[in-house]
């Protein structure tokens, strides 16, 4: 427990946010190329369960989802009562080390504007995933039209970071250069095994380019053997 609110966004995600329908959709064949249904999942930054109850329509029985949002998830619990959906705020998550063979991200990251924060959340799940498992990840990219472009120079200096910027009803965002998710994820341990780009519907009413990265967790490099 006890990773703090990213820039402040943990507000949007009860009120506004919480009554959001999401857009990001999950790639059946993609998943089923690399996760068996056998497979223990974890989804995490779940919402209301969207594609919790997905996964489990597509035959994956053992799938947890986790969102630090108590809205999203009584949400989630009044659509879904079947569903072993959990709220839970922070780090670390009531899992031991290795629970997961799978574990999807998706939407997560666009809605963390903190570099700190991202590499919390990739850094818990290199624990949670066991080595040889995967973390399948669905984000954002930098778009190239000029509606995003001009926002995101609109709120550079405001948030320091270009790509980040603020919706009309107070939600804070971030498109990411894909070199920066490939070397967080890369960071963590993971390993890209395959890109896919489509295009996407958004909370707003848009579309947008989405980046797919289907990671394999590497084993921990051992250290030199003391003297």
């Amino acid at each position: 427990m006890g990773t703090p609110a990213p820039h402040g966004t943990d507000g949007f995600w009860e009120t506004t946010g919480a009554a959001k329908t999401f857009t990001h959709p999950i790639d059946p064949a993609l998943l089923a190329e690399f996760v068996p249904r056998t497979a223990r999942v974890l989804d995490y930054g779940c919402g209301y369960g969207r594609l919790t109850a997905e996964l489990v329509g597509l035959g994956y029985g053992a799938v947890r989802g986790v969102d630090r949002s108590a809205a999203l998830i009584a949400r989630g619990r009044r659509a879904h009562p079947g569903l072993a959906l959990l709220r839970w705020s922070g780090f670390p998550l009531p899992f031991a080390a290795g629970s997961f063979d799978a574990a999807l991200l998706f939407a997560v990251l666009t809605c963390v504007p903190d570099d700190a924060d991202q590499r919390a959340i990739v850094g818990e799940l290199a624990r949670l995933v066991r080595p040889g498992g995967v973390l399948y990840v669905s984000d954002v990219p930098l778009q190239d039209d000029p509606f995003n472009r001009a926002r995101y120079e609109r709120f550079a200096a405001r948030f320091g970071t270009y790509g980040v910027f603020q919706t009309l009803d107070g939600g804070v965002f971030r498109h990411h250069p894909p070199p920066w998710l490939r070397g967080l994820l890369r960071a963590a341990g993971f390993a890209v095994l395959r890109e896919c780009r489509t295009v996407v519907p958004t909370l707003d009413g848009r579309t947008a380019e989405r980046l797919q990265l289907m990671t394999r967790r590497e084993p921990a490099v051992a250290g030199p053997a003391p003297g």
